[in-house]
């Protein structure tokens, strides 16, 4: 993307002082210049930090799950510890991983970078969502350390208002507080998009991540508080006796589940509408080409937004809704499979005769697309009525869930960690340890959730810890599969951290790729531009750079 420096009288804001050219990283070095920043890049880093801890967290619980797993009798845990640590690991990857991963870190870092703007447009609610979203991880670990609750992630009723042990309220609350979070994340970003754009920066002209932040925005901000509404009735019930979802009080539960579901599908692609952003940035960068129907990418990102709040009820075709209702949801669920494919032919068509590099990044890219084909494929079985009541509350279910959630969104979260990292720190890493841990991370989920597919298929139940023994060799193999997966996953912290210290210097753009992020120094200045750019170029544009070039 090409752009000439404007000049004051072209944008109205002055050019940067000396100290703001200072970088973000060496703006102040105390704690309390950490804690109190309003610096979009370093609330993102402050996000990063804090993501990361609670995905260790939801990995130790998945470890003990996996481990528990590895015999028919579930010798290392007790029924009820068994629930509980499927729930804890639930709750956090779903409200304190895999929502807000790649938003609040790298959607807070790159947007305004991206779009040619010095912060985002509410500096101080940027950091108010950060301290939101430690209160509520903090009400989380307390539920933790103070017993846990066994649920499971979704806190079903009559369970979870009438009959579970532990903390529910406590949880229900925690995960109440961290909406609000997310709800300031994305009316941040909407704002930022709309009103912060440089000179000459059209909708035509914006990057697919911020396409895919923008429709990721929507869904936040119109979904959650479907879902804060629903817990706060869950708990009503569970302290007051008031009737709302249990039949013997007048309740009904089925209401529950559409509340929770109308929230919960779009969520789904809360999580991966900005890990396709990511993909759509790695794709263009490998292959060095444009991106190949940019127009339908982007809105392929809104159709899948919008889309995603008609196909809640297919989570509910044995809960006893209509059957006129399931075939509906049925047909709307294979429909909102023709975005996502969409967007998969599209990134394939822009490696098409590229000139491929195989860099950490762009394998990270190439591990989300195998691994979102074949949970999207599976997802097509799911739609399917017949498909969805046999293998529906199986391991076939979870395969599938962590093929599109982990395995995209995870594989995402670490292309886009390796890709613009350099920009972060100012640092490379290690590129050979980049390609290993991608290779991995990509045989350790297969191997791990691949036997699960095949496990619910022969009807293992899902949230069972003891088992017939002609289960077991798909277990230990999944279990096996977890253990190299846990090794992959801690890698790329030790390499990433080491670079710190010992990493070569990057400069702005080690890739090269084209953006507006690219053109400034790296670390990046604290006010990102000397002066805010004017964008006179559409994105991508490897191709009129290499006209140039060659020239």
């Amino acid at each position: 993307m090409t752009h000439v420096q404007a000049d004051l009288p072209a944008t109205g804001v002055p050019a940067a002082t000396e100290e703001e050219r200072v970088s973000y990283l060496r703006a102040g070095h105390s704690l309390r210049s950490w804690l109190l920043t309003t610096d979009h890049k370093r609330i993102a880093i402050l996000y990063l930090v804090a993501i990361t801890a609670f995905f260790f967290i939801g990995g130790a619980a998945a470890a003990a799950i996996r481990l528990d797993l590895l015999t028919p009798q579930g010798d290392l845990l007790s029924n009820e510890g068994y629930n509980r640590a499927f729930t804890i690991h639930g709750v956090i990857m779903v409200w304190f991983f895999l929502i807000p991963s790649i938003p609040t870190t790298f959607g807070n870092f790159l947007i305004p970078l991206m779009i040619g703007a010095r912060d985002l447009a509410f500096p101080r609610l940027n950091l108010l969502s950060w301290y939101i979203y430690v209160l509520g991880g903090l009400v989380t670990i307390y539920v933790l350390v103070t017993g846990g609750v066994d649920t499971g992630w979704t806190f079903y009723t009559p369970l979870s208002s009438m009959f579970a042990n532990g903390h529910v309220v406590a949880a229900a609350a925690a995960v109440f507080i961290v909406g609000f979070s997310s709800i300031l994340t994305g009316l941040n970003f909407i704002v930022t998009v709309h009103m912060l754009r440089a000179p000459g920066m059209g909708w035509g002209r914006l990057p697919l991540f911020v396409w895919s932040h923008y429709a990721t925005s929507l869904v936040l901000v119109l979904a959650t508080p479907v879902l804060s509404v629903t817990l706060v009735l869950i708990a009503a019930e569970r302290l007051f006796g008031i009737g709302i979802f249990d039949p013997a009080l007048g309740g009904d539960p089925l209401l529950y589940q559409h509340l929770f579901w109308f929230y919960s599908h779009p969520a789904v692609y809360i999580m991966i509408l900005p890990a396709m952003g990511v993909v759509s940035e790695l794709v263009a960068a490998a292959a060095h080409k444009p991106v190949f129907g940019y127009w339908f990418v982007a809105f392929s990102s809104l159709a899948i937004a919008v889309i995603g709040f008609l196909v809640w009820g297919h989570h509910m075709f044995v809960a006893g809704q209509s059957m006129y209702a399931s075939a509906v949801f049925s047909f709307l669920s294979l429909a909102v499979a023709v975005p996502s494919a969409i967007k998969v032919y599209n990134w394939t068509a822009t490696l098409y005769k590229g000139h491929i590099s195989l860099e950490p990044p762009f394998l990270f890219a190439m591990s989300f697309i195998g691994l979102f084909v074949i949970g999207g494929l599976t997802g097509l079985m799911l739609a399917l009525l017949a498909v969805d009541v046999h293998v529906h509350d199986t391991t076939f279910v979870i395969a599938h869930f962590h093929y599109i959630m982990v395995g995209g969104t995870v594989s995402a979260f670490f292309g886009a960690l390796h890709y613009w990292w350099p920009k972060i720190t100012g640092r490379t890493y290690s590129r050979i340890w980049g390609r290993l841990s991608a290779i991995f991370i990509f045989l350790g989920f297969n191997l791990t959730f691949f036997p699960q597919f095949l496990l619910g298929y022969l009807g293992m139940p899902r949230r069972y810890h003891v088992y017939d023994p002609a289960f077991q060799v798909l277990h230990v193999l999944s279990t096996a599969g977890a253990s190299l997966l846990g090794v992959a996953y801690v890698l790329p912290f030790a390499y990433l951290l080491y670079s710190l210290r010992h990493g070569a210097p990057a400069g702005p753009n080690p890739w090269p790729a084209t953006g507006l992020e690219w053109t400034v120094p790296s670390p990046p200045p604290k006010h990102n531009f000397d002066r805010i750019p004017v964008v006179t170029e559409a994105p991508y544009a490897y191709a009129i750079e290499r006209r140039g070039g060659d020239g």
